[in-house]
């Protein structure tokens, strides 16, 4: 290889990878936009409390907040639940949700 090829193939990995860093950076940017566009819905449908004890959720189990926030827009949207959704509606997704997650475990013990 000459001088001319490896500097032609520097010139298309560069191209690349700016075509990837453009591409990640535009889909980050659609993320935030949905985020925002999530977070003001919710802000519209629950109570301050729900909103803060989803919050908590979200530092401690994340996919679990996220199912809660899916399962509540998508119940409003329904017309099954009527904003404002307060605390105690929430609390009972949120035991709805966690319990089709959960398995149960049994150990036996077997004596020889």
């Amino acid at each position: 290889m000459d001088d001319k090829d490896l500097e032609e193939i520097r010139r298309r990995k560069l191209l690349e990878l700016q075509r990837q860093l453009e591409e990640e950076e535009r889909r980050k940017a659609i993320e935030a936009e949905l985020r925002a566009k999530k977070e003001a819905l919710l802000r519209r449908i629950l109570t301050d409390k729900a909103r803060e004890r989803l919050a908590n959720i979200r530092l401690v189990k994340p996919e679990l907040a996220e199912a809660a926030e899916n399962l509540v827009i998508q119940l409003v949207q329904a017309g099954q639940l009527i904003p404002p959704v307060s605390d105690e509606q929430l609390k009972a997704l949120l035991l709805r949700l966690d319990s089709h997650g959960r398995r149960e475990f049994r150990i036996r013990f077997e004596r020889k």
